[in-house]
């Protein structure tokens, strides 16, 4: 696979070359065999794009992975590639995570455990992740292998799909412990998108009613959304004394992992599982005593690959997963059709960090 190149088509790429700026440059790009073009044409913001845009992550990671074009959340429509599956003009979905077996085809020698099927398949050291050390969904002509573009049923509108990527990284950390979802006491702690949509998985993909869920945040009007779970503020809290649950996810990141994850060590029952997702820049200290005293089990996601984008289409089928999903879609779109118009969306979500997300409507 990806040896033989079926046609040649100019992208325009929106590359961020240093912090706050970005240029247009336009790229031919090769289409190989089994690969699809994929025009983006609505995308919404991250703050791992966030993070790039404006110069917090460390200088030697920006050095290594600039000049980069950013976003990896968003949908298309098919304009290219020679595929039997995949119309000309179909919307899909784009999976940003490219396992190696996807990009290349590695002999045994070469092969990473994941590719050997000895550990899961997002965790592939050959793979590339875009808006990631490789260029992302900002340009006119995005090509991938055809497993990652997965067509989006009719049912479900194109601003709802745009939240599959983000529902599916929920998702993909839940699956570890989905035997014990139908019982289980859960604690979600984080109050922005990253919370909401994983307490949204938890409700509508495993169905965990408000009986077993919490979710802790510190912006009474940002959990007052969680009208599907019970809600608690974390600074009136007591962790120590509270009730116990069985898991813990953690998707604040930043500054709060510290308190979250400590707090969530607190809260859980011997044999529990604390689940990390929320991203931070500097290493964060916690609580080991306790962690091996009540003997946690702790692990961390923050990746999916092509079967959870498969599962959390199907569930974003139901009318009141849209529903719940509906109150991250901002009341209007920015409409990108060159380099400032980008950067002028950035900037703005870089100054205002509101809880719905950002939408880029694409104009190429």
């Amino acid at each position: 696979m990806g040896t033989t190149t079926t046609e040649t088509v100019h992208s325009r790429t929106l590359r961020l070359t240093e912090p706050h700026v970005v240029l247009e440059q336009d790229i031919h790009r090769s289409v190989p065999e089994g690969y699809v073009v994929v025009e983006p044409t609505l995308a919404s913001i991250c703050h791992a794009d966030l993070r790039y845009f404006g110069g917090t992550r460390k200088p030697e990671v920006l050095a290594k992975k600039l000049p980069m074009a950013l976003l990896h959340e968003g949908i298309g429509r098919i304009v290219g590639g020679e595929s039997r599956r995949l119309a000309y003009s179909q919307k899909v979905v784009i999976v940003p995570y490219m396992a190696g077996k996807l990009l290349q085809d590695p002999g045994p020698a070469h092969s990473c455990p994941a590719c050997r099927g000895e550990i899961a398949d997002n965790y592939c050291s050959h793979s590339k992740f875009l808006g990631s050390g490789t260029d992302g969904i900002a340009q006119s002509r995005l090509v991938i292998p055809e497993q990652c573009a997965i067509p989006i049923p009719a049912s479900i509108p194109d601003d709802i799909a745009v939240l599959t990527e983000l529902c599916s990284v929920s998702y993909r950390a839940l699956r570890p412990v989905a035997g014990l979802l139908s019982q289980a006491r859960i604690a979600v702690f984080g109050d922005g998108p990253v919370g909401y949509l994983t307490a949204a998985m938890l409700h509508h993909a495993f169905g965990v009613g408000s009986d077993r869920l919490t979710v802790f945040g510190a912006i009474r009007e940002k959990l007052d959304q969680f009208t599907f779970a019970r809600t608690e503020m974390v600074q009136q809290y007591d962790f120590q004394s509270g009730d116990k649950v069985d898991i813990v996810v953690e998707c604040t990141g930043g500054n709060f992992s510290e308190s979250a994850i400590n707090q969530g060590i607190d809260l859980l029952a011997a044999g529990g599982h604390l689940i990390a997702m929320g991203v931070s820049e500097d290493k964060v200290p916690i609580n080991t005593r306790d962690v091996l005293e009540k003997g946690l089990t702790l692990y961390g996601s923050s990746r999916s690959s092509i079967p959870d984008f498969e599962e959390v289409l199907r569930v974003m089928e139901q009318k009141d997963c849209q529903d719940t999903l509906k109150l991250l879609i901002p009341d209007s779109f920015t409409v990108v059709a060159k380099a400032e118009d980008f950067v002028g969306a950035m900037e703005s979500a870089l100054a205002h960090k509101g809880w719905k997300k950002t939408y880029l409507d694409f104009h190429w």
